[in-house]
């Protein structure tokens, strides 16, 4: 079960939460999974999400890339959600840890999803901690350059979206959106 930990309102009126649990579990109307450019969906919370939602969303995947190319950190594919509870799954491909330029390519992997979502038209929206499991990513860096990016997300344009839950499964990874979360939220 997902437990909501902490919860505000982002400009707009959104409502901003955070959340500890099991992304696949969540019934917004889409989901965001941390992928490749490839949207290979072999390890971490995409193998995850593929194993909960289906193969459906792998072959969707693959269709996508063969219509569109690579998947870029500002633009995801979007996919459906297959058997899980949301509707869709907006795949963002965060940066791997090392290969320059980090901190823009995450924001810009948040607000591309957030746009995604946005454009499809969503009220609702669960977002993991992108890049910071197999890609590496710091967690504590990354917890502060995704929260800044969903703040500044909703300070510089209207929006549908109402909910964005921050679904996040491990402990060490709450403490560090905790720490951030305070002090850019608090």
């Amino acid at each position: 079960m997902n437990t909501v930990l902490a919860e505000t309102r982002l400009p707009g009126g959104a409502l901003l939460q955070l959340v500890q649990g099991d992304l696949t579990d969540e019934t917004t109307d889409a989901i965001v999974n941390a992928a490749n450019e490839y949207l290979h969906h072999g390890g971490g919370l995409a193998w995850s999400i593929v194993q909960r939602g289906g193969e459906r969303i792998q072959q969707e995947s693959d269709a996508w890339v063969r219509e569109h190319g690579l998947v870029t950190h500002d633009s995801p594919a979007v996919t459906s959600g297959g058997r899980l509870p949301c509707r869709y799954v907006i795949h963002a491909v965060g940066p791997v840890w090392g290969e320059g330029e980090e901190d823009a390519k995450l924001a810009a992997a948040v607000a591309g999803s957030l746009r995604a979502a946005d454009e499809l038209g969503l009220a609702s929206l669960a977002l993991p901690a992108i890049s910071t499991g197999i890609f590496g990513f710091p967690k504590d860096r990354a917890a502060g350059v995704i929260l800044a990016a969903i703040r500044d997300y909703f300070a510089a344009r209207p929006s549908h979206l109402q909910l964005i839950r921050l679904v996040l499964f491990d402990s060490d990874t709450v403490q560090s959106f905790r720490v951030a979360w305070n002090l850019l939220l608090g």
